[in-house]
Parts: structure tokens; C-alpha cells; sequence
């Protein structure tokens, strides 16, 4: 673990840096939570490393065809042959273990946001303190430009995969909580009240009724997740996430158009199929489903 370089500093001095302040009380923060940091940080690298060894291991046409069957199941055999198409691309370039070291980052990152900003986002939907409270949290992270949460993590964590990951998290976790609050309240009151008179339990109409009929918005929140957490991929490398994004700083590096080119493509592939696949989900929702049979 890095430590930040602090000096001692008088709190009623008129010239006092706000910046050294932050650094100071992180690092408090590092020696007080150090324990809990030890652990955050091995589960995650664990998680990571569990998830690249099974995306990895297998010959990668095998797992060309895992991925066309789940595009062929979720959305069409068109979609199916795209995948085929695309994903040989990535092994063609030499690309596909850099691919999966990505993919392995992104949907680690992207399932943990999704954990946390869903949660988050139903409590501000039922409480309207906890919405004020939130609001100008998501406002903060949205706008603190995405490079400043790798100095933290860097220093928290060290260089590799998990401070990508912590970094990545928390810049893309915002849009998950806001179109979940914005799902929760959009559901029709009428529907709500209808099954507080036949006597259901806040819980049950919470998951009988609003997160079904929410599920379409929560979904297009999950999916801006995924691409948020896709655009951290080159910022990650920088404390040596390593993948695509790896590929791609070393092409600015060294003026290599066809290095940094290949590797965006590859990220772009990976965009698409993602993107596709949770739409596709999205889609299968009952409500969205209902709608179109009555149109």
C-alpha cells in the first residue's frame, strides 16, 4: 500500500490548501481501514483472477461459440453470426487474451455497481432525504474528471487490476442508481395503491409489482453501467490494469497507429456485444413484452 506524502499543516492558517487537507485525512483513512483494505483488495484480485482463468483457459473457438450461442439465445442467429465475425476479428489481431483480461475487468466492475447502485437507488426512490442526500454525490462523481479516482485507488491498493476495478465502480455506478430511482417513481400510482388494498406488504408489491414494471429503465441504467465501465478501460492501464487498454497507452506511447488502432477495435467489438445482449435482456421483460402484444 502507497502512502501519500503529507506535511503537517495548522487547520486556521488562511493559506491552507484544501488538496493537503484531503490528502491528510486519507491518510487517516488508509491507517485506520488498512485491515479492511487487506481484504477488499485480495477478494477483488481473487475475483479477477477467477473470472480471467475461465474466460482464458478454454481454446478461444470455444469460447467464440459460447459467446455466438448466448447471442443466437438472447437476441437472433444474425446477431449470432456478428459475434463470430467480430470475435475472430479480436483473435485474428492477436487480441483475444488482452480482450478477455478486459472483459474479466468490465464485468467484475460493472456487476459490483450494479450490486450497489440498485440497492441505492430503490432507498432515495422511497425516501425523498436519502434522494437529496445522493443527488449531489452522483453529481460529484459524474463530473470529478474519471483520471482523479485512480490517484486514491492508487495509493489505497497499488498498481494492478484492483484499482482499475475500485476506480471504475465508482465512476460508473452513478447512472445505476439514478435510472433506478427514476424506474421506482415512474411506476404508475395507481398500480401501487391497488396492491396496498388487497393488503400486500411494501416488500412484496416493491418486487411483485414496481421492479417488474421497472425493469425496462433499470436495464437501459445497467447498460450505461457497462459502457461507462468500457471508457475506464484505457485509464485503467495507467496503474496497470493491463488489457486492451494497456495496448492502447502503449501505442500513444510509441506513435503506433496499428497497435492503439487494433485495440480499439477490439474494445469497440466488446461494446457492441455487451450493449447487445443487455438490451436483448432488457426486451425479454414481461411489461415490455405485454406492451407490444396490445400494440
Amino acid at each position: 500500500m502507497i502512502r501519500a506524502e503529507s506535511e503537517s499543516f495548522d487547520p486556521l492558517d488562511p493559506d491552507l490548501e484544501v488538496g493537503q487537507w484531503i490528502a491528510d485525512a486519507f491518510d487517516w483513512f488508509l491507517d485506520t481501514f488498512d485491515p479492511i483494505i487487506d481484504v477488499v483488495e485480495t477478494a477483488l484480485q481473487t475475483g479477477y483472477d477467477a473470472l480471467f482463468d475461465l474466460l482464458s483457459a478454454p481454446p478461444f473457438l470455444v469460447m467464440i461459440v459460447i459467446f455466438a450461442a448466448l447471442g443466437w439465445i438472447a437476441r437472433s442467429w444474425q446477431f449470432a453470426v456478428f459475434t463470430v465475425v467480430a470475435f475472430y476479428l479480436i483473435a485474428a489481431m492477436g487480441q483475444w487474451d488482452r480482450s478477455m483480461d478486459t472483459l474479466s475487468l468490465i464485468l467484475l466492475a460493472a456487476a459490483i455497481a450494479t450490486i450497489l447502485a440498485i440497492p441505492l437507488g430503490i432507498w432515495a426512490a422511497k425516501s425523498s432525504t436519502v434522494s437529496q442526500m445522493v443527488r449531489p454525490v452522483l453529481d460529484f462523481m459524474q463530473t470529478m474528471p474519471a483520471m482523479v479516482y485512480l490517484i486514491p485507488t492508487l495509493f489505497a491498493f497499488g498498481i494492478g487490476q484492483v484499482p482499475g476495478i475500485v476506480s471504475t465502480v465508482i465512476f460508473a455506478m452513478p447512472p445505476g442508481v439514478r435510472f433506478t430511482e427514476l424506474a421506482i417513481r415512474q411506476v404508475d400510482a395507481e398500480v401501487v395503491e391497488a396492491g396496498q388494498a388487497f393488503g400486500a406488504a411494501p416488500g412484496r408489491i416493491l418486487r411483485q409489482i414496481q421492479l417488474p414494471l421497472a425493469l425496462p429503465t433499470i436495464m437501459a441504467g445497467i447498460n450505461q453501467v457497462i459502457m461507462l465501465s468500457l471508457s475506464m478501460v484505457v485509464l485503467a492501464a495507467l496503474v496497470g490494469a493491463g488489457g486492451l487498454g494497456g495496448e492502447v497507452v502503449g501505442g500513444l506511447n510509441g506513435l503506433s497507429i496499428p497497435r492503439g488502432s487494433e485495440a480499439g477495435l477490439a474494445v469497440v467489438v466488446l461494446a457492441i456485444y455487451l450493449d447487445r445482449i443487455v438490451a436483448a435482456l432488457a426486451d425479454r421483460a414481461p411489461v415490455v413484452r405485454a406492451s407490444r402484444v396490445r400494440d
